[in-house]
Protein backbone atom coordinates (compact mmCIF):
# COMPACT_ATOMS: atom_id res chain seq x y z
CA UNK A 1 0.00 0.00 0.00
CA UNK A 2 1.07 3.45 -0.85
CA UNK A 3 0.50 5.20 2.14
CA UNK A 4 1.20 8.65 0.73
CA UNK A 5 -1.24 8.10 -2.30
CA UNK A 6 -3.80 6.78 0.36
CA UNK A 7 -3.36 10.04 2.05
CA UNK A 8 -3.51 12.41 -0.49
CA UNK A 9 -6.37 10.77 -2.30
CA UNK A 10 -8.60 10.87 1.50
CA UNK A 11 -7.23 14.53 1.79
CA UNK A 12 -8.82 15.52 -1.60
CA UNK A 13 -12.14 14.09 -0.80
CA UNK A 14 -12.43 14.95 2.72
CA UNK A 15 -11.47 18.76 2.15
CA UNK A 16 -14.20 18.94 -0.38
CA UNK A 17 -16.54 17.68 2.43
CA UNK A 18 -15.06 20.10 4.79
CA UNK A 19 -15.27 23.01 2.56
CA UNK A 20 -18.93 22.16 1.78
CA UNK A 21 -19.77 22.23 5.35
CA UNK A 22 -17.99 25.63 6.02
CA UNK A 23 -20.15 27.01 3.07
CA UNK A 24 -23.41 26.98 4.74
CA UNK A 25 -22.45 28.70 8.07
CA UNK A 26 -24.37 31.87 7.99
CA UNK A 27 -22.11 34.74 8.49
CA UNK A 28 -24.30 36.32 11.36
CA UNK A 29 -24.20 33.50 12.91
CA UNK A 30 -20.48 33.75 13.94
CA UNK A 31 -20.31 34.15 17.44
CA UNK A 32 -22.92 31.87 18.15
CA UNK A 33 -21.80 29.22 20.92
CA UNK A 34 -24.43 26.91 21.84
CA UNK A 35 -22.89 26.58 24.83
CA UNK A 36 -21.31 29.13 27.54
CA UNK A 37 -18.70 26.34 27.25
CA UNK A 38 -18.44 25.90 23.32
CA UNK A 39 -16.21 27.35 20.93
CA UNK A 40 -18.00 29.97 19.02
CA UNK A 41 -19.33 28.66 15.95
CA UNK A 42 -16.53 30.99 14.27
CA UNK A 43 -13.82 29.98 16.76
CA UNK A 44 -14.85 26.28 15.24
CA UNK A 45 -14.50 27.20 11.58
CA UNK A 46 -12.07 28.97 11.71
CA UNK A 47 -10.07 26.06 13.82
CA UNK A 48 -11.58 23.20 10.91
CA UNK A 49 -9.98 25.95 8.15
CA UNK A 50 -6.20 26.01 10.31
CA UNK A 51 -6.03 22.35 11.25
CA UNK A 52 -4.38 20.82 7.43
CA UNK A 53 -1.60 23.30 7.41
CA UNK A 54 -0.83 24.28 11.02
CA UNK A 55 -1.03 20.14 11.81
CA UNK A 56 1.19 19.22 8.50
CA UNK A 57 3.41 22.43 9.60
CA UNK A 58 3.97 20.54 12.95
CA UNK A 59 4.95 17.43 11.43
CA UNK A 60 7.17 19.05 9.32
CA UNK A 61 10.29 18.42 12.01
CA UNK A 62 10.58 15.29 13.92
CA UNK A 63 10.41 16.80 17.38
CA UNK A 64 7.85 20.10 18.50
CA UNK A 65 7.25 21.46 21.13
CA UNK A 66 3.36 21.52 22.30
CA UNK A 67 1.68 24.42 20.39
CA UNK A 68 -0.10 26.99 21.63
CA UNK A 69 -3.71 26.97 19.84
CA UNK A 70 -5.37 30.43 20.08
CA UNK A 71 -8.59 30.18 18.93
CA UNK A 72 -9.70 33.23 17.16
CA UNK A 73 -13.18 33.91 15.47
CA UNK A 74 -13.54 34.08 12.29
CA UNK A 75 -15.05 37.78 10.67
CA UNK A 76 -16.86 36.17 7.14
CA UNK A 77 -17.40 33.51 5.34
CA UNK A 78 -14.98 34.61 2.95
CA UNK A 79 -11.82 34.74 5.52
CA UNK A 80 -13.06 30.71 6.96
CA UNK A 81 -12.45 29.39 2.72
CA UNK A 82 -9.33 31.60 2.16
CA UNK A 83 -7.59 30.25 5.23
CA UNK A 84 -9.08 26.69 4.16
CA UNK A 85 -7.71 27.22 0.75
CA UNK A 86 -4.13 28.15 2.17
CA UNK A 87 -4.01 25.17 4.73
CA UNK A 88 -5.47 22.98 1.94
CA UNK A 89 -2.08 23.53 0.24
CA UNK A 90 -0.35 23.57 2.90
CA UNK A 91 -1.53 20.29 3.62
CA UNK A 92 -1.36 18.92 0.09
CA UNK A 93 2.10 20.29 -0.44
CA UNK A 94 3.50 18.24 2.66
CA UNK A 95 1.64 14.83 2.47
CA UNK A 96 2.69 14.49 -1.49
CA UNK A 97 6.42 15.31 -0.87
CA UNK A 98 6.88 12.80 2.71
CA UNK A 99 8.25 9.80 1.12
CA UNK A 100 7.97 7.03 2.96
CA UNK A 101 10.50 6.99 4.72
CA UNK A 102 10.11 10.34 6.42
CA UNK A 103 6.39 8.90 6.79
CA UNK A 104 7.57 6.62 8.85
CA UNK A 105 9.75 8.19 10.59
CA UNK A 106 9.19 8.79 14.34
CA UNK A 107 8.08 12.05 15.38
CA UNK A 108 7.63 13.35 18.98
CA UNK A 109 6.05 16.07 21.02
CA UNK A 110 7.82 17.83 23.36
CA UNK A 111 6.67 19.98 26.36
CA UNK A 112 10.06 21.65 27.69
CA UNK A 113 12.28 19.40 26.91
CA UNK A 114 10.27 16.27 27.84
CA UNK A 115 8.99 13.83 25.48
CA UNK A 116 5.24 13.13 25.89
CA UNK A 117 5.01 11.00 22.94
CA UNK A 118 6.45 9.54 19.85
CA UNK A 119 4.79 8.33 17.04
CA UNK A 120 5.40 7.42 13.33
CA UNK A 121 4.66 10.47 11.45
CA UNK A 122 1.85 8.89 9.12
CA UNK A 123 0.52 7.97 13.24
CA UNK A 124 0.71 11.31 14.09
CA UNK A 125 -0.95 12.57 10.32
CA UNK A 126 -3.54 10.12 10.69
CA UNK A 127 -4.75 10.37 14.44
CA UNK A 128 -3.99 14.82 14.97
CA UNK A 129 -4.61 15.64 11.74
CA UNK A 130 -7.50 13.56 9.75
CA UNK A 131 -8.98 12.37 13.09
CA UNK A 132 -8.93 15.89 14.66
CA UNK A 133 -10.36 17.32 11.46
CA UNK A 134 -13.24 14.71 11.24
CA UNK A 135 -13.94 15.38 15.27
CA UNK A 136 -14.46 19.13 14.65
CA UNK A 137 -16.17 18.62 11.27
CA UNK A 138 -19.03 16.44 13.55
CA UNK A 139 -19.20 19.00 15.81
CA UNK A 140 -19.72 21.91 13.14
CA UNK A 141 -22.64 19.64 12.02
CA UNK A 142 -24.13 19.76 15.35
CA UNK A 143 -24.13 23.42 15.28
CA UNK A 144 -25.72 23.34 12.34
CA UNK A 145 -28.09 21.43 12.93
CA UNK A 146 -28.91 23.23 15.88
CA UNK A 147 -29.20 26.63 14.02
CA UNK A 148 -31.90 24.57 12.16
CA UNK A 149 -29.24 24.71 8.64
CA UNK A 150 -29.21 22.01 6.63
CA UNK A 151 -26.40 19.41 7.22
CA UNK A 152 -24.45 18.22 3.95
CA UNK A 153 -24.25 14.49 3.13
CA UNK A 154 -21.12 13.87 4.17
CA UNK A 155 -20.48 9.60 4.73
CA UNK A 156 -24.29 9.29 3.16
CA UNK A 157 -27.09 10.92 3.32
CA UNK A 158 -28.61 13.51 6.07
CA UNK A 159 -31.82 13.89 6.78
CA UNK A 160 -31.53 17.18 5.05
CA UNK A 161 -30.53 16.00 1.70
CA UNK A 162 -31.89 13.00 -0.52
CA UNK A 163 -35.16 12.49 1.23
Amino acid sequence: MNLQKTYVEEFKREIAMTRDSLKRIPEDKLSWKPHEKSMSLGQLALHIALIPGQLTQLFSELEREVPNVPLHEARSIDQLLHALDENEEIARNHLMNWNAEELEADWSMVDGGQILLTEPRWVMIRSLMFNHLYHHRGQLTVYLRLLNISVPAIYGASADEFE
